[in-house]
């Protein structure tokens, strides 16, 4: 039986729930709206940015 999901060099396994206000989650979806990216994705984005300013 083959694995569920599309073929990928870097699957996600992990799962991660966090508790955010209205605010959040308003400009979370602002920004998935702008970048027609999925709420997940932005998040990556954010996580991202943030460590590739804290690497340098």
């Amino acid at each position: 039986m083959s694995p569920k999901g599309r073929p990928t060099d870097d699957p996600k396994t992990c799962r991660f729930e966090i508790r955010i206000s209205e605010a959040d989650i308003e400009k979370l979806d602002f920004c998935c709206e702008k970048t027609s990216k999925k709420r997940a994705e932005v998040i990556r984005m954010g996580i991202q940015k943030v460590f590739d300013e804290l690497s340098k």
